[in-house]
């Protein structure tokens, strides 16, 4: 089966094609630079660069496709908005399936979307499933809730490093998962006929709020959080100011988002009746217990290795340094 990966660089996008390689699918990817993507076409996957926010590139990447899953989102960095690409890019290029007569398009949002239609994401997210849903294809929606390995970046390595922890006053348990996990839904839902023109909640099987994963990063790592907590005023005051220039209107849409964690609502939901219908085994989920545990592993097993060759570098320039007259 040829399946095209939109976003196919990115944190979640680079798992769903390692996992439909590894699943024997003939894996094409829509990129915007080759040079970025370069590692994927290593991995076995046919690159093809064209942009969300050029219509005209995306037909040239449909042909002789089937499947397209997509995994893409505007970067935080990227000079364009997240409406642009998330919305103007994800409306083109549903148009271009339809056109095209793909057989499935798996759609990757975000969980509890609908309620927070302040959050310019979340709402793009909730409007996108609508407009999938009446587009005639025959989809699969995943409602997503965080990642843990974005966590490594926001809370693991800061600690390890005895860097500042910044917090609001409170933040909402969010079931993360890992993105591999998530991967092995994406790319089933391709073969499951239960799945078709339906949305299913995807998300890890404990909610954790910033406090629980602190404490867990200090046990993992022997190491005291130093933790400092902004005023969810202050964020909002930081969010207006950055709404007047354009370039920063990404990181706006973002501190939005960070308001939904601040607000202390779960983000959640039941797996129950997931996991039976993609016919994979929760017990096979990363918890994030493990998933720090072999972080932090990893992280000590390398510092060891780093100890070791210095310790020898150190040896060795002593070596070069004794004389036959200083014995």
């Amino acid at each position: 089966m040829s399946l095209l990966i939109v976003g196919a660089t990115g944190t979640l996008g680079r798992q769903i094609v390692r996992r439909a390689l590894d699943e024997g699918y003939e894996v094409r990817c829509l990129v915007r630079s080759f040079s970025r993507a370069s590692f994927l076409r290593e991995w076995g996957a046919e690159l093809v660069q064209a942009n969300l926010c050029f219509p005209d590139t995306l037909p040239p990447c449909l042909e002789g496709i089937s499947t397209v899953i997509d995994a893409s989102t505007a970067r935080l960095t990227d000079s364009l908005s997240i409406k642009k690409v998330d919305w103007d890019g994800k409306v083109a290029l549903i148009q271009a399936c339809a056109e095209a007569q793909i057989d499935r398009f798996v759609f990757c949002s975000i969980l509890d979307a609908q309620k927070y239609p302040q959050v310019p994401l979340m709402e793009i997210k909730r409007c996108t499933e609508l407009f999938l849903a009446e587009s005639g294809l025959n989809y699969t929606v995943l409602q997503l809730s965080g990642f843990m390995q974005g966590l490594i970046g926001q809370y693991a390595i800061p600690i390890l490093d005895e860097q500042t922890v910044w917090m609001t006053g409170k933040t909402a348990p969010v079931a993360y998962m890992n993105t591999q996990d998530i991967a092995k839904f994406a790319v089933r839902a391709l073969s499951v006929p239960e799945t078709e023109n339906k949305t299913f909640p995807v998300v890890g099987p404990r909610a954790w709020n910033g406090d629980e994963i602190i404490g867990l990063c200090e046990q993992k790592s022997g190491k005291t959080a130093k933790v400092t907590r902004a005023p969810l005023a202050l964020l909002r005051a930081v969010r207006q100011t950055t709404k007047f220039f354009q370039w920063s209107w990404n990181v706006a849409d973002r501190l939005a988002f960070a308001e939904v964690m601040a607000s202390g609502n779960p983000l959640t939901a039941s797996m129950d009746q997931v996991y039976p219908v993609f016919g994979l085994d929760p017990e096979e989920t990363t918890t994030l217990e493990s998933y720090l545990q072999e972080y932090y592993d990893r992280i000590t097993k390398k510092l060891k290795e780093i100890e070791y060759e210095q310790a020898k570098a150190k040896e060795r320039k002593k070596a070069r340094q004794r004389t036959p007259f200083k014995s």
